[in-house]
C-alpha cells in the first residue's frame, strides 16, 4: 500500500492558494519527502477557480490528484469546497474557510449563491469549517487567511515535526512575517481537538 498523501488546495484567484502550497511543499522537501506539486490557474486573475495539488511520500510518481484520491482538501471558499468534493477519497476530509465569494453570475443577479454548503458537506464527509478570513482580519489582514488555513492543514495532517515557522519566515515578505506567524498559530488552534 502506498504511503503517498495527496493534498488539494482550491480557491479563487488572489486568495493565496499557491503561496500556501509553496510553503507546504518547501517544508515537506526539507523534511526528506519526495514531493510533486502542480497548479491550475484557470481564470485566476479574473477571480476564477485556482487549484494546487501537492502529493508527498517516500516516492511520488505523479503530481496529479484524480477524482476520489485526495486525502485532504483545503477550500479557501465554500463553493470551491462543493465544486471539488468529488476529488476526496471515501475516508478523506476537508478544511473549509467559511467564506462566500460571489462569482460573476451571482454578482450579476443571474443566479444565487447556494446556501448551506458546509452543512450539506458535513452530512457526507468530515469537515473542519473555520472562519479563516475573519480570523485573519482580526489579526490585521484578511489576506493572511491562506496561512490560517495552512496552519489548520498542518494540524489536521499531524505534521508537527517540521519547523513551519522558519519556512514561513523565509517565504513571505518581511513586512508580513509576524502577521503570518500569528495566522499560522491561529489556524492550528482553530482545528485542535
Amino acid at each position: 500500500m502506498s504511503d503517498v498523501k495527496s493534498v488539494l488546495f482550491v480557491g479563487v484567484g488572489g486568495q493565496g492558494t499557491i503561496l500556501a502550497s509553496k510553503i507546504l511543499t518547501i517544508g515537506l522537501i526539507e523534511h526528506g519527502y519526495d514531493v510533486k506539486m502542480s497548479e491550475v490557474h484557470g481564470m485566476s486573475q479574473r477571480g476564477g477557480s485556482v487549484s494546487t495539488q501537492v502529493r508527498f511520500g517516500k516516492k511520488v510518481y505523479s503530481p496529479i490528484i484524480g477524482e476520489g484520491s485526495a486525502d485532504i482538501l483545503v477550500a479557501f471558499e465554500e463553493m470551491e469546497a462543493a465544486r471539488y468534493a468529488k476529488f476526496l477519497k471515501k475516508d478523506g476530509k476537508m478544511v473549509v474557510n467559511t467564506l462566500q465569494l460571489p462569482s460573476l453570475p451571482v454578482l450579476s443577479g443571474a443566479c444565487q449563491y447556494p446556501q448551506g454548503i458546509v452543512e450539506e458537506l458535513k452530512k457526507h464527509i468530515p469537515v473542519m469549517a473555520i472562519a479563516a478570513t475573519k480570523i485573519a482580519a482580526d489579526l490585521g489582514n484578511p489576506k493572511s487567511a491562506n496561512v490560517v488555513l495552512l496552519g489548520a492543514l498542518i494540524e489536521a495532517l499531524g505534521l508537527h515535526d517540521i519547523d513551519w515557522k522558519n519556512i514561513i519566515k523565509r517565504t513571505v515578505k518581511p513586512a508580513f512575517i509576524d502577521l503570518n506567524l500569528k495566522a499560522f498559530d491561529a489556524g492550528k488552534a482553530a482545528v485542535k481537538c
